[in-house]
């Protein structure tokens, strides 16, 4: 009988989260009763949670056990920033407007990109974000509604996409892409920048697992400078 190494036992247990086998919060078996599961040494399985611990996936107590987390740490070795805190740190008002929302079949484009069966449905959500009245950040988001269904009855009318995400949607791995490019006319007219003004973009796709949570493409004004920590 082959027997489990602790990534074959991480990725179960990260398939199952996925797949809402355990709900946020729920308990999850014990390292004992997943080690016989498993066909594994307790440390083996002891490795496998504490990585899904440091992911932000699960939330261990010595008492307690082990749960699904509600709200997962959105940091590994990069931190995902919420725009509204980037711009209040800076010392700015910030405001947010939710500029299109619509469910629809996913596009050609999309299903390549994240590997999307034919029938897949997703959230369209076009945002911007301003500090001090002017533009910051012009957010253009896809949300995979078979990983994420419940932001189908979400308006994000008040919230935007993104903090309602690190609220509802953990994932466990992610892809970053950042890059100059030239504004296109929508981003041009949503920034309020001149003709042929480069921006500066970063890119984000994020997983759970196995199944793609969002893609989504930041826009910012050729001033913007990023700041990150490790």
């Amino acid at each position: 009988m082959r027997r489990n190494s602790f990534r074959d036992i991480r990725a179960e247990l990260e398939r199952r989260i996925a797949r809402r086998v355990w709900e946020p919060g729920a308990i999850i078996p014990g390292e004992e009763a997943l080690a016989v599961e498993f066909g594994a040494a307790r440390a083996t399985v002891n490795r496998a949670l504490q990585e899904l611990a440091r992911s932000g996936l699960v939330e261990r107590k010595r008492k307690s056990g082990t749960r699904v987390a509600l709200h997962s740490v959105r940091q590994a070795r990069f931190a995902i920033p919420l725009v509204r805190q980037e711009i209040e740190q800076a010392g700015s008002l910030y405001h947010y407007t939710l500029l299109s929302r619509e469910v629809r079949a996913a596009p050609d484009f999309l299903r390549a990109r994240l590997a999307l069966p034919a029938d897949a449905r997703v959230m369209h959500a076009r945002c911007l974000h301003t500090a001090d009245r002017r533009p910051y950040q012009y957010e253009d988001r896809w949300i995979n509604l078979s990983a994420v269904p419940q932001a189908e009855k979400e308006s994000f009318e008040e919230t935007g996409p993104n903090e309602w995400l690190v609220a509802n949607a953990p994932f466990s791995h992610a892809e970053f892409v950042f890059g100059a490019a030239r504004a296109s006319e929508e981003e041009k007219a949503v920034l309020q920048l001149p003709e042929g003004e480069a921006v500066f973009v970063a890119e984000r796709m994020t997983w759970l697992a196995e199944r793609p949570i969002t893609l989504v493409r930041m826009v910012h004004p050729p001033t913007h400078r990023m700041v990150t920590t490790l």
